[in-house]
């Protein structure tokens, strides 16, 4: 199983599908440093030259790449893993022996629902109990308040012996809170946190969704949660000082942490985030497993009613935890969150006996809208986020703006885009520079582009360091009047250089690409601006406004001057 697109989480491939004489590696070799203050990652790698500024001469030497003038040149598509760690692979009932075995567990599904009901309700007045009148929550729970929640726990147990897990097979010893305040584990269903709260009563580290849960999120505030928006820089750098200060004082149980940052088929185990290594503690890693034949249940891509459906109608539910060896960061790797991360994701994934992909939640939110807009195989939409954010730095959420884009574009079964569906999405008519905009993004020349080549020939030109001035300057030149807005006529004028054919009609239909609402009979700078940095690509068509400019986009004088 050792392919070149299955590797450590945030390692830079093996291979390319695209390799260009003169152009650097899409992902240089790195050496990360841990911000011990701020809580994150800081990348200290070699500048990409594609991106250094150039002279006139070479900006303008290669006619066929329509963002020459810009100073980037081509880029290669890194290689994309095969396996789907987020597919469950039985979401429908299939088989004589599955529904028989479901007519059959019927009436103990009954018995099991109203277990589950009971034990939930006991859990959360003991809770709500436990809870009542403490209001000094930055410290440890009291020992008496930690009593009451013992019932809790047994309720907790009851759960997992209404969802058909009478016995769950242990390997290994969970270590004291002293050896190893931090635990981590792989994340494939619901039930792992309602084990760990059974058999640790950690403290966890959640989203600020679950808060607002009917009856669990009155538990979750039990275990002191350190709640975390992960699209927040300052609710994370917020989350990794909680994690710190609770896994320093041994008053404070486990520090329960599930790295992935979602859950997984158990298939495989995807990039890790640095939260839980940041701290630099002793970590206990834990590889959960649910062996099955008939019925998979990872909580991938089924709803929460019918996996919980699932679970009550098996005779038995198979569920195997094992608690792996302490895994310390070595002495001259203390600040070094990256490596402590991949030590320990490799300890785990050699216990489970599954790869390592470079997927992460961001890939999970792309698979979700793929899914909303009825794709057939979402999955393909997937672009192994932790693989491409570093060098293309570009974020989950402008991701998911291009993926809007890329699929108004209409791609085909096989999540592939045509020239016409391109150039209609962008307002644009055939042309020798359409064309090239295109052959820019089709990397593999085949005619058609992916998603993945769009989002990174995108990114490449929307994240260069002249990007906004280019923008800016483009503006200024379309503006022939003194109003400091660029008219419909204006913009007709400066795109009918980079493509003498279109009319009127076809101009009104781009120049409402730049407009903020249709009354608009005018583009201010900033609403020019801000279409070109959602539609990137865009910038190709006024590059006949910019070719004889290239020394200002790099490193000209202020734009007011000019």
């Amino acid at each position: 199983m050792a392919e070149d697109n299955l590797r450590a989480p945030l390692l830079a491939p093996n291979g390319t599908s695209q390799s260009s004489n003169r152009e650097p590696p899409l992902i240089p070799s790195v050496s990360i440093t841990i911000d011990n203050d701020a809580g994150f990652q800081s990348f200290d790698q070699p500048p990409d030259k594609s991106l250094d500024q150039k002279s006139p001469v070479d900006i303008l030497s290669d006619p066929g790449n329509p963002f020459e003038f810009l100073g980037v040149d081509g880029f290669s598509v890194p290689s994309s893993s095969t396996i789907d760690p987020f597919r469950n692979h039985t979401p429908r009932i299939e088989g004589v022996y599955e529904w028989f075995k479901i007519l059959l567990c019927m009436p103990i599904a009954l018995v099991r629902l109203v277990l589950f009901g009971l034990a939930l309700l006991v859990g959360y007045l003991a809770t709500v109990l436990a809870l009542h009148g403490w209001k000094d929550k930055q410290n440890p729970m009291p020992r008496w308040r930690c009593r009451i929640m013992w019932v809790t726990r047994f309720s907790a147990r009851c759960i997992l012996f209404s969802f058909g897990y009478q016995w769950i097979k242990r390997r290994g010893q969970p270590a004291s809170r002293e050896m190893a305040p931090i635990v981590v584990s792989n994340h494939v269903s619901y039930i792992e946190p309602i084990f760990f709260f059974y058999e640790l009563f950690p403290t966890i580290v959640a989203s600020e969704s679950h808060d607002s849960l009917p009856f669990v999120g009155t538990i979750i505030r039990a275990m002191q949660v350190i709640y975390v928006n992960r699209f927040s820089q300052s609710s994370r750098k917020h989350a990794v000082s909680e994690i710190k200060r609770k896994a320093s004082c041994n008053r404070f149980p486990h520090v329960l942490i599930f790295p992935e940052g979602t859950t997984t088929n158990g298939r495989a185990l995807i990039s890790f985030q640095l939260g839980a290594f940041i701290p630099g503690y002793p970590i206990q890693p834990v590889a959960v497993r649910y062996p099955y034949l008939h019925f998979d249940q990872s909580w991938g891509n089924i709803s929460l009613a019918k996996l919980m459906f699932r679970m009550f109608t098996q005779f038995h539910n198979f569920m195997e935890v094992e608690y792996l060896p302490l895994i310390k960061p070595m002495e001259n790797q203390k600040g070094n969150a990256f490596h402590f991360a991949e030590m320990t994701g490799s300890a785990m994934a050699s216990a489970l006996n599954v790869v390592q992909t470079s997927h992460s939640y961001g890939d999970v939110m792309l698979l979700m809208k793929a899914a909303q807009s009825k794709k057939e195989n979402p999955s393909r939409y997937m672009v192994e986020m932790a693989k491409i954010e570093p060098p293309y730095h570009i974020n989950t959420q402008e991701a998911l703006e291009f993926l809007d884009k890329f699929l108004s574009m209409n791609p085909d079964n096989s999540g592939r885009v045509v020239l016409s569906g391109f150039l209609k999405v962008l307002r644009l008519k055939t042309s020798s520079l359409a064309e090239k905009i295109f052959a820019f993004i089709d990397v593999e020349k085949s005619g058609k582009i992916t998603f993945k080549q769009f989002l990174l020939a995108s990114s490449r030109v929307m994240k260069h360091p002249s990007f906004r001035r280019a923008c800016e300057l483009a503006f200024s030149k379309a503006n022939t009047g003194e109003n400091n807005y660029v008219s419909e006529k204006e913009l007709g004028d400066s795109v009918r250089l980079a493509i003498p054919g279109m009319n009127d009609g076809e101009v009104a239909e781009l120049f409402s690409m730049f407009k903020t609402s249709d009354s608009d009979r005018w583009i201010s700078k900033d609403d020019f601006v801000a279409c070109l940095r959602r539609n990137p690509l865009l910038l190709g068509i006024i590059s006949p406004l910019l070719h004889q400019l290239p020394s200002e986009i790099n490193n000209g004088p202020p734009l007011e001057m000019l």
